[in-house]
C-alpha cells in the first residue's frame, strides 16, 4: 500500500476502499464512465526501476481514486523498450480504440465513429517547467493521437501539506502545529526548491505562503536551475535572522537532474527534506488534473491555489 514515505516494495494491486455501512457513510466513489480515455502520465526524467515504481505508485493511488480508471505511464526521456514513450503510449491507445470500433463493426454492432481523445496527459510536474512543457506537448504531437494535456499539479494546498509532511519525516519541522510538538532540529527558514526558472519560483512561492501559514517560519523558494539562486535565497534568509535553515524541494523527484539538489544543498549548508516523491497527494492531484478535463465529478480534493 502507499504510504506518505513513497512507493512500499512490491507494490500491491489498490482495491477501492470497502463502503462503510450506516446513515453517516461516505457517498460511493465515482467511477471511470466505460470507455473514458487513458490518464497517461508523462514522466520527466531519466528513467529506471526507481522512477517506474514512483509513477506506478502514482497511478495505483489514481486508480484507487476512480475504479475502472485505464491509467498508463509514459516516459519523456527514454531509448528503451522496457520503458515506453509518451509518444509510443499515446499512438498505441488510438490504435487500440480504433481496433476496438473496427472489431465491433464487424460483429455487426451498430457503433459511432471513435471521438474525443484517446488519452489525457498529466505531466508529473508539482510546478511550471516550460522546457520539459514544450517536450510533452511535441511528444504529444509525434503521437498523432487525440490527446488532451492538463497543466501541472501546483500550485495547490495538497502540495504545501505535502512539504510539510517531509520535513516533519526529515525532523526539519513540526508534525502537528496544533499540538505545539517542537523538534529540536527544527528549521527557522525554508528554502522552496524548484525547477524551471522564474515563473516556477513565482508558482512555488504560492504553495511557499501556504506552507509558512503552516509552519510559522519564513519560506523562499529558489530555481536550482538558476546559477547561485538558491546560495543567494540562504543568505537573504540568514540575513533575516534565520539561522537554521532547511531545503524543501518543491519536485516529485525525476524531473531534477542527477546531483542537482544534492549540490543546492552544500550550497545553502543546510539539512534537506526528501522530494515530494509518491505522496499520495501527488495521485489525487493527477487525478483531478484528469477528471476536471473531462467533467467527471467527483468528492473535491481541497481548492487549488492560482
Amino acid at each position: 500500500m502507499s504510504t506518505p514515505n513513497g512507493p512500499a516494495s512490491g507494490l500491491p494491486v489498490r482495491m477501492p476502499r470497502p463502503r462503510q455501512p450506516g446513515r453517516h457513510r461516505r457517498p460511493e466513489p465515482a467511477v471511470a464512465p466505460e470507455g473514458a480515455p487513458a490518464l497517461v502520465l508523462a514522466v520527466p526524467g531519466t528513467p529506471g526501476p526507481a522512477v517506474r515504481s514512483l509513477a506506478e505508485e502514482i497511478v495505483s493511488i489514481a486508480r484507487s481514486e476512480l475504479p475502472g480508471l485505464d491509467a498508463r505511464i509514459g516516459y519523456l526521456d527514454s531509448e528503451d523498450e522496457e520503458y515506453p514513450t509518451l509518444t509510443a503510449v499515446l499512438a498505441h491507445a488510438a490504435q487500440e480504440r480504433t481496433a476496438r470500433f473496427e472489431q465491433a463493426r464487424a460483429a455487426g454492432q451498430e457503433v459511432a465513429e471513435p471521438d474525443g481523445p484517446v488519452g489525457v496527459v498529466v505531466p508529473l510536474l508539482a510546478g511550471p517547467d516550460n522546457a520539459l512543457m514544450r517536450r510533452i506537448r511535441q511528444a504529444v504531437n509525434d503521437s498523432r493521437a487525440a490527446a488532451e494535456l492538463t497543466d501541472v499539479l501546483g500550485p495547490h494546498p495538497l502540495l504545501a501539506e505535502a512539504l510539510h509532511v517531509r520535513l516533519s519525516e526529515a525532523g526539519l519541522a513540526r508534525a502537528d502545529r496544533a499540538r505545539l510538538f517542537t523538534v529540536a532540529t527544527a528549521a527557522d527558514g525554508i528554502i522552496l526548491a524548484t525547477i524551471g526558472g522564474e515563473e516556477a519560483v513565482q508558482a512555488a512561492g504560492i504553495t511557499g505562503m501556504l506552507l509558512a501559514a503552516r509552519l510559522a517560519v519564513p519560506v523562499m523558494a529558489a530555481a536550482l536551475d538558476q546559477e547561485g539562486a538558491v546560495a543567494a535565497i540562504a543568505e537573504q534568509l540568514r540575513g533575516s535572522g534565520s539561522t537554521q535553515l532547511a531545503l524543501a524541494p518543491y519536485l516529485i523527484g525525476p524531473e531534477a537532474e542527477e546531483g542537482l539538489l544534492e549540490l543546492a544543498v552544500k550550497e545553502a549548508n543546510c539539512s534537506a527534506a526528501e522530494a515530494l516523491g509518491a505522496y499520495p497527494a501527488i495521485g489525487k492531484l493527477a487525478l483531478s488534473a484528469y477528471a476536471t478535463t473531462l467533467g467527471i465529478a467527483r468528492e473535491p480534493q481541497g481548492a487549488p491555489v492560482r
